[in-house]
């Protein structure tokens, strides 16, 4: 990466940053509009029972965070040696691409496969960008340089989704993801005019990146974050009933309560990115201690407005901090797979999306009411501890730092010689 000014640096990281706040919009925006979904890709199912038309039409959500999981390690192996700002480019234009197709798509099975379409390139733009963020930061400073970039996406659902759902109730969910097109257009303008040149690993090859599945630890990190986020996409995937059903607003404060989330979100992010600079596994522990508070508090106050929003405030604090944590768990464990790991913790969050979204629309068209996920989102806590504690187990004996464990061009980052 060449030398660059502290304002050029900034402009680089708010690019990336844009990009994140895109793929926030365009994974949460149907979580909002997922009535209005269901209602027009499936009128007579609708028109029989909205419960079961909204939970099918959770597998519009199941869908692109099954992309996600799929592309995330098979992207980041294949382009691991290759530049990274001609990479984020490209997944930046991919995106592009997959959103305008997911808007013209005309049948639900077609809208499905286009969402799985535009998964793909999710976690490996997020992972790439994260590498990218943590050496333009320097040394010691990588869970903040996750959270850095993961603010796009924690400031996309305080801005981007309830803006974005606004239009959509107002214009059609289609007109939503058009516009949703369009930032990704905007942040593909942006890495090309912002980000500095920075290479690839040279020695990288799909081999070594594969090995991190090689790593126990690796996968109780990922389990960790699966179950952990599949309780928070539980809830988050059913807001909008929650809060007409439950609470008895009108579908006009749904934005509002997506706002409080996403307030919460960003506030967690900062602080999870700071807390996993301070020991990423200690702090994976803690903020589950606060998930499951802050799981209890909305289940006692989703009957008034201000619990509602309260609790989802408290909800979307704590499963945003548990990201970084993650995230930098994953890079802790990894090894040589680096550009693996940065990219597995979205592979981890959207396997908890696809299984929040999935089990929380089963629990909803079972007749258990729409309070129902948030109970599911605490028993996925149970086995997000355990795994957390087998992975605490399997590095007992000590993680290798990182420093020698990058690859040659991440090592620079430790020495001291990233660009600022």
């Amino acid at each position: 990466m060449t030398t660059t000014t502290p304002a050029r640096t900034r402009l680089a990281l708010f690019a990336l940053a844009l990009g994140g706040f895109g793929i926030g919009t365009t994974e949460f925006v149907a979580m909002g509009l997922l009535p209005d979904m269901a209602r027009d890709l499936e009128p007579a199912l609708w028109d029989a029972s909205p419960e079961q038309a909204i939970g099918r039409a959770g597998w519009i959500i199941t869908a692109y965070a099954a992309g996600v999981v799929a592309g995330a390690p098979t992207i980041a192996a294949v382009v691991a040696r290759y530049p990274r700002k001609t990479v984020l480019t490209v997944l930046a234009a991919a995106f592009t691409f997959g959103t305008v197709t997911s808007a013209l798509a005309p049948t639900f099975e077609t809208v499905v496969a286009a969402r799985f379409v535009a998964g793909l390139p999710h976690g490996a733009y997020f992972g790439i960008a994260a590498l990218v963020a943590a050496r333009l930061m320097g040394p010691g400073k990588r869970g903040q340089a996750v959270a850095f970039v993961l603010a796009g996406l924690t400031i996309a659902n305080v801005i981007g989704v309830p803006t974005i759902t606004y239009l959509g109730q107002q214009t059609g969910w289609r007109v939503a993801y058009l516009a949703v097109a369009a930032l990704f257009a905007l942040s593909t303008v942006a890495i090309v005019a912002f980000v500095p040149r920075s290479p690839g690993d040279p020695t990288a090859t799909m081999r070594r990146e594969l090995g991190a599945f090689g790593r126990p630890a690796v996968w109780f990190a990922l389990l960790t974050g699966a179950l952990g986020f599949g309780g928070f996409f539980a809830v988050y995937s059913y807001v909008s009933p929650l809060a007409t059903e439950i609470t008895g607003t009108s579908e006009s404060m749904v934005p509002i309560a997506l706002v409080v989330l996403g307030l919460g979100m960003t506030a967690g992010n900062f602080v999870g990115g700071r807390l996993a600079d301070r020991g990423a596994l200690r702090a994976v522990f803690q903020l589950f201690g606060v998930f499951v508070v802050a799981l209890l508090v909305l289940i006692a106050g989703a009957g008034s407005l201000a619990g509602l929003l309260l609790g989802l405030f408290l909800v979307g604090g704590a499963a945003a901090a548990l990201s970084p944590a993650i995230q930098t768990r994953l890079m802790d464990v990894a090894g040589d797979s680096q550009t693996m790991a940065a990219a597995l913790n979205h592979s981890a969050l959207n396997m908890g999306n696809a299984l929040g979204a999935f089990l929380g629309g089963i629990v909803i068209a079972a007749g258990w009411g729409y309070l129902a996920p948030s109970w599911l989102g605490l028993v996925l806590c149970v086995p997000g501890v355990l795994c957390a504690a087998l992975g605490w187990a399997a590095t007992r004996g000590g993680v290798p730092p990182h420093g020698t464990t990058a690859g040659p061009a991440d090592a620079r980052v430790e020495s001291g010689s990233a660009a600022r």
